[in-house]
């Protein structure tokens, strides 16, 4: 049964094969797209099960010993984050379908996307389940290049630029951790993590701290962590929406799981706490209010989303069993609910043209559906009760009080007052697109543009109006079905964590406990494997 820890790592390879093979039939990238996922999730969700009450499930590719090979390790910590992953993913893609070419236009190259796409999958199950640093890197670097590509669909001017950016601090991000590599085998002699967890702690404090620092500023960079962070902002809204929520979802919590597999597993004596925390409350506190400073809400929820890696960062740093659960559950809601909204963005742009808050209006009387699907995972952001945001950070307020330090303290009153300003950040999103009239919104809009009613070639405004909204011959405004349902789906798979927040909550605290006990993981890959 360990083989299958192998398969969401082969199966999306295999996968994206198919799909250049059958590069001319779009039904066929279809198929198999969707079929390939659907199998990773259900193989995830047995390896979660295993892994939870059978112990780490541990391959050593190719048979070779677990000092020298490849090890792929599925304990409860990475079974938990591949099978989210994989069900965002999923919803993600068949996203991408209704969409269809109105996002990518007609000449893009829909062949590409597909197996892109699944290598991008199959890079995060790699980073999830790997058992080494230099398979770990590998993971972040075919995630990458599948993304350099997702980033730039369309070829357009702004993709072109953001993509730039992203590509240029990918690839420092990935010369450090080269750096880092090599630093850590010249002290120790293997990159394996098992066998890193005990060799590291026989060096010297001062090599110790150095690879240690070398290996958070890696996983901050890929993280978005403050002061890190400022390349995130300008590189995602431009991005295609099925694109930017699926970025948005996993690769900054790639870098977050790295952090907490090498902070718990290599470096259990964390001279660096301290440091780790001023770094999560500046996350969270400059984050939140570069959203509240945005008009536009794919910025707002950019920005957002760098405010809240601030939560997760903050319950590793505390270096509890308590802060490392909470931040865990977030990991798993703050997936999900991200995502969700990054989709319904995409809606909102594809109704209304724009996500300019000065250009929208009256979609709460327009578009019904809509303004539920953005309420509900809005509202769980901002951690209203009784949502799993709010248990979430009620979960990492708790481990900071009870750490009884006070710069942990001074993060809590960080998060409090972000949780705070979050909902004022979505409160202003609902006023003003979905809340006030729309003809407050076109009066605001041509306020903000010298006062004039007429685009370029001086159409009305009611025809502007018009074709910005879509209106169809029958007078309604309707969104692609193959949009809106793989987000409802998204929405009730938010609403289903906070269903089943209490068991979670108890597993999270088992996977902390399995982390900080470190024996079970050094077992299961020194001890054997499939």
């Amino acid at each position: 049964m360990n083989q299958i820890v192998l398969l969401p790592v082969i199966l999306p390879l295999l996968g994206a094969g198919l799909c250049l093979v059958f590069g001319r039939s779009a039904r066929a990238q279809r198929v198999i797209s969707v079929a390939i996922l659907a199998l990773v999730v259900t193989v995830s969700a047995v390896l979660l099960y295993r892994a939870d009450h059978f112990g780490p499930q541990t391959v050593n590719v190719g048979g070779w010993p677990a000092d020298i090979g490849i090890s792929l390790v599925a304990d409860r910590l990475s079974a938990l984050m591949l099978l989210v992953s994989t069900i965002v993913t999923l919803c993600v893609l068949l996203y991408s379908f209704g969409q269809g070419i109105v996002e990518f236009g007609r000449d893009a190259p829909l062949s590409v996307f597909h197996p892109t796409f699944l290598v991008l999958s199959a890079g995060v199950s790699n980073a999830f389940l790997s058992a080494d640093l230099f398979n770990l890197f590998v993971g972040f670097e075919i995630l990458l290049v599948s993304s350099y590509v997702l980033i730039t669909l369309g070829g357009t001017g702004a993709r072109v630029r953001s993509g730039t950016i992203y590509i240029v601090v990918s690839m420092i991000s990935s010369v450090v951790f080269l750096v880092a590599i090599a630093c850590v085998y010249a002290a120790t002699g293997t990159v394996n993590f098992a066998a890193l967890s005990g060799r590291i702690a026989d060096l010297p404090p001062e090599v110790s701290n150095l690879l240690q620092l070398l290996l958070l500023t890696t996983f901050c960079i890929k993280a978005a962590v403050f002061p890190l962070s400022a390349w995130l902002p300008d590189s995602y809204p431009t991005a295609p929406a099925p694109v930017t929520a699926v970025f948005a979802g996993l690769l900054t919590k790639v870098g977050i799981y790295a952090i907490i597999r090498t902070q718990t597993l290599l470096f259990p004596e964390n001279d660096l706490r301290t440091l780790l925390l001023w770094a999560a409350t500046f996350t969270m506190v400059v984050g939140i209010l570069g959203a509240v400073a945005q008009s536009d809400i794919k910025r707002i929820l950019s920005f957002t989303l760098v405010s809240h890696i601030g939560y997760m960062l903050f319950g590793v740093a505390l270096g509890s069993a308590a802060g490392l659960s909470g931040a865990i559950f977030y990991i798993a809601h703050h997936i999900t609910v991200q995502t969700t909204l990054f989709l319904v963005a995409g809606l909102i742009e594809y109704r209304s043209s724009t996500t300019n808050l000065d250009k929208l209006g009256g979609l709460a009387r327009a578009a019904p559906m809509l303004s539920v699907m953005f309420f509900v995972p809005a509202m769980n952001l901002a951690g209203i009760p009784p949502f799993s945001g709010f248990l979430g950070k009620l979960a990492l307020v708790q481990a900071g009080v009870d750490d009884h330090r006070w710069l942990s303290y001074v993060a809590v009153a960080a998060a409090i007052v972000t949780s705070l300003l979050t909902l004022y950040a979505i409160a202003k999103v609902w006023n003003r697109a979905f809340w006030q009239p729309a003809e407050d919104a076109e009066a605001l809009g041509a306020d903000s543009h010298g006062g004039s009613m007429h685009g370029r070639s001086g159409v009305s405004t009611k025809t502007e109006r018009t074709s910005t909204w879509k209106v169809t011959d029958d007078g309604e405004q309707r969104l692609p079905l193959g949009m809106v349902v793989p987000t409802m789906m998204l929405v009730a798979c938010s609403i289903a964590l906070t269903v089943v927040a209490g068991p979670l909550l108890a597993f999270t605290a088992r996977a902390a406990d399995e982390l900080q006990g470190r024996s079970a993981y050094i077992v299961a890959v020194l001890g054997g494997g499939g």
